[in-house]
This record gives structure tokens, C-alpha cells and sequence, in this order.
């Protein structure tokens, strides 16, 4: 989400077809629900991480050796969209690991956590991997980042293992979880929030596109791989800590709309000053902070609706859904930057997340008169 945009619009890539690459690739996001239930049945939660990350290690690999050209279009989504399946077999169980060993107060924090470790090793990694691209070759970033992944495998060891095998086939499973989702749609608040994880707000479309639109703020390669990498990493993992310690303080629902507000400001204040590379380092900092208390806000939202018994299935259907909006606004954000410029299309996703949540607030308070109560 870093590291490539910034090396296809360097060798030509439109920001447009970049974007539409990056797409690909967290559109396979949208299928976890498909997996969950195998995930669930089949292998343990540590192995079902193990499994991913090898898979996703080596797409990653796979990918530095790649002609950028655009008769390779097909090949290169093909490839991102694998890697981006595999990295849902590790977020599956880690997903499945929380929900079962972390007690319900804790929820929050642990969704802070969770998103410092997801949007951290995004802008570490991205940043690593722009600086090596830069400065030796994509060939060096593929290879360098695909080790780190896998030197992080020694971290499962220090977690609890969970394994959801019982005598239901997965057949029986899916009914039963079939009975869940239908009971969630006949109540106001469930359906209410399966709606609202659909929509653009906290999405952060732009993290995945400020390596691709950095030159329209004359921001040069080291700063990229400084500001929209290290450093956004570093930011957004602060941020999703304070997320998580919002949500549980404050209250879920105000973590995640006084983000999204946030956030939209940020992306008009970004259009209307003047680009210099000072200005791209601050905007892009402060988006990252607040993009991590909304990742937090949104993973509580989650955990605390799955509860426990299949975990892994019912994270993989919510996470599903709340892939959607990334997917949609990173492509658009890319299209409209084209046709448009970057004014527009910063304005443009600022208006749509305003937009929704004024319409979520306006909905939330007829069916809740105390929100921030709400699981």
C-alpha cells in the first residue's frame, strides 16, 4: 500500500492505475466470511498464522522480481490480490486470539494494539521499503521486507493457542451462524453498525496513496519513505493506543465519529494550504494519528460484537464489510486526483465521510438516546 504505488508511478503507473492495483489488493478483504468458518474448524489459531504469513512472505518476494510494465497489469494484480488473501489467514486468527483471551473491558485497548501492530508495520514497512527501492532496487525492498515478515513469526510462540473444533460440521456451523446474522439484522443497533462499517468514515483511503500523489507537494523520495512510511507508522500506531484508550474511556461511538470529523478536516485544511514538502509532512502525520484512533475505534466496535464461541468466522464477516469502504475510496480518490486534481479529491473524501457521519449521528440518536453505552 506504500512501497508499490510509489514504485509503478515511478515507472510510469498512472496514479489512477495504482490506485486500482492497491484496490485489488485490499479487495481481497472483502472475502475473509468465506474462510472464516474453515479457519475456525479446521487448523489451530497459530497455525492458520504461520500459514499466512509464509504465503504472504513470499507473494512479497514474488512481487520485487516482477517487470513493471504495463502488459503486466494482469500478472501484478493477480499476484497482490494472493498476497492480500494470505494476510487475511493471518489476521483471521489474530482476530479469533483477541476475542478469546482478552477480557471484555480490556476489548478496547486490545483493539489499539491490535491496529498500532496493523497500521505501524504498514508505514514501517512501506517506509523500509520506499527508502530500499530508492536507494538500491525493488528487487532489495521485495526481498528485505518478505524476511522481516517472517522474522515476526516468533511472536505466535508467546500467544495462547485457540483452536475452535467441536463435533458441528461446517455446515451446521454456517447455519448457526446464519441464525446469528439474521437476529443482528432484526435488532435497530446491530444493523445499524454493519451499515456504518460500510461507510467511507475513518477509512484513511489516503494512507495508501501518499507515496503516489507525494510530488504534487515536490516531496522527494527520502522524505517519502520518512513521513509516509517510518514515521506514519510510527504516528499511527500512537494514535490507535490513544483509540483504544478513548473507546473505553469515552465511549466506542465517539472515538470513531470525533476521528472521522477529524480526520475530514485534516484532508480540507491538506487541499487549501499551499503544497511544500513541510506542509505534506505535517498533513500526512496528522491524518496518520487520527487514522489510527479510527482503525482503533472501529476494531472495538467489532470485538465487542463478535463475543466469543466462532470468532474468527464473525471477525472475518464484520472486517469484511469494513474493507469495503477502503476499497472504494482508495479507487475513487485515484480517479478523481486524475481527472480532477488533488484539491478535489481531498475535498471530495473529507464531504463523503461529513456527510455520512451527520446521517449516523442523526440515526444513532433515534435509536439510542445513550450511545456511548451501546455494544
Amino acid at each position: 500500500s506504500i512501497t508499490l504505488p510509489f514504485i509503478l508511478t515511478r515507472a510510469g503507473f498512472s496514479v489512477a492505475m495504482a490506485a486500482s492495483i492497491a484496490a485489488v489488493g485490499v479487495a481481497a478483504n472483502l472475502w475473509r466470511f468465506l474462510w472464516g468458518p474453515v479457519a475456525d474448524l479446521t487448523l489451530s489459531a497459530r497455525r492458520w498464522y504461520l500459514l499466512g504469513l509464509a504465503t504472504a512472505a513470499g507473494t512479497l518476494f514474488l512481487l520485487g522480481f516482477i517487470p513493471l510494465q504495463q502488459s503486466a497489469v494482469g500478472l501484478l494484480m493477480a499476484v497482490v490480490f494472493i498476497s492480500q488473501v494470505a494476510g487475511t489467514l493471518i489476521v483471521l486468527p489474530v482476530g479469533g486470539l483477541m476475542a478469546h483471551t482478552v477480557a471484555d473491558e480490556a476489548k478496547g485497548r486490545a483493539a489499539g494494539w491490535y491496529q498500532a501492530g496493523n497500521l505501524g508495520g504498514t508505514g514501517v514497512g512501506g517506509g523500509a521499503g520506499v527508502w530500499l527501492a530508492s536507494h538500491f532496487s525493488k528487487e532489495a525492498a521485495g526481498g528485505a521486507l518478505a524476511i522481516a515478515m517472517l522474522a515476526s513469526a516468533a511472536a505466535i510462540y508467546f500467544a495462547s493457542d485457540v483452536r475452535i473444533v467441536s463435533t458441528e460440521t461446517i455446515g451446521q456451523r454456517l447455519r448457526l451462524l446464519g441464525r446469528d446474522l439474521l437476529d443482528m439484522l432484526r435488532s435497530a443497533i446491530p444493523l445499524f453498525t454493519i451499515i456504518l462499517v460500510c461507510s467511507p468514515i475513518g477509512a484513511g483511503a489516503m494512507n495508501g496513496l501518499w507515496s503516489a500523489v507525494a510530488p504534487d507537494w515536490k516531496a522527494g523520495p527520502d522524505r517519502v519513505a520518512l513521513v509516509a512510511g517510518l514515521l506514519n507508522g510510527v504516528i499511527s500506531a500512537v494514535g490507535c493506543v490513544a483509540g483504544g484508550w478513548i473507546a473505553d474511556r469515552v465511549g466506542r461511538w465517539w472515538a470513531y465519529f470525533g476521528s472521522g470529523v477529524a480526520l475530514a478536516v485534516v484532508a480540507i485544511v491538506m487541499a487549501v494550504i499551499p503544497r511544500t514538502p513541510q506542509t505534506f509532512a505535517l498533513g500526512v502525520l496528522a491524518y496518520a494519528l487520527l487514522v489510527g484512533v479510527a482503525y482503533a475505534a472501529f476494531s472495538a466496535i467489532v470485538l465487542f460484537a463478535i463475543g466469543r464461541g466462532a470468532a474468527s468466522t464473525k471477525y472475518a464477516a464484520l472486517s469484511s464489510l469494513g474493507n469495503i469502504p477502503v476499497v472504494y475510496m482508495t479507487a475513487l480518490n485515484g480517479w478523481v486526483h486524475d481527472r480532477f486534481g488533488t484539491a478535489w479529491m481531498l475535498h471530495g473524501e473529507a464531504l463523503l465521510a461529513l456527510g455520512c457521519i451527520v446521517l449516523a449521528l442523526a440515526v444513532l440518536r433515534k435509536i439510542s438516546p445513550r450511545p456511548d453505552t451501546v455494544s
